[in-house]
């Protein structure tokens, strides 16, 4: 083999092994619903509540981050546009609510408040097998002062669009 030859060999070579080594990424891991911590819940989210009772819009936003007190919790902001709501705005909500909230295992519970004082709604959901935490369903209940004796529950999934 000429010098030539052999050079061309050790380069394709050279350029082979290390074309090969810039392939190899790490591939992310995915938690499974049981696994899922509240960290990864950090970010922004859309709601889309499944017939949600006269006054409240069937689509909102919901900001998720860590509690400022609780470090294990969680703490946010959901914003929806009671403008675009069916049959005029629903008392005792309003367009930005404050929540918070605890992860135990898959099942995401979350307390809302639309005055920062009393409650007026829960959130009781499952984060979807599969999902890596990006999807969770379950169902919302009107507690402010103004929801019937029977509320009934509100289906909702959440979808995360934004991590931090």
């Amino acid at each position: 083999m000429t010098s030539i030859a052999k050079l061309s060999f050790s380069l394709a070579l050279l350029f082979n092994l290390s074309n090969g080594f810039s392939q190899t990424k790490p591939t992310p891991v995915c938690p499974t619903a049981q696994t899922i911590q509240a960290k990864n819940l950090y970010g922004q989210w859309t709601v889309e509540f499944t017939a949600p009772p006269r006054g409240l819009p069937a689509k909102a936003t919901l900001e998720l981050q860590q509690h400022a007190e609780y470090t294990e919790s969680l703490a946010g902001t959901l914003l929806r546009d009671l403008n675009a709501a069916p049959g005029g705005v629903l008392p005792g909500h309003s367009p930005r609510a404050q929540v918070v909230g605890d992860l135990e295992g898959a099942l995401l519970m979350l307390d809302e408040s639309s005055n920062g004082i009393n409650l007026t709604a829960s959130w009781d959901g499952k984060v979807v097998e599969g999902s890596c935490g990006q999807t969770i369903q379950g169902v919302w209940k009107d507690l402010s002062s103004s929801a019937p004796p029977n509320a009934a529950d509100v289906p909702f999934t959440l979808r995360q669009i934004n991590a931090w």
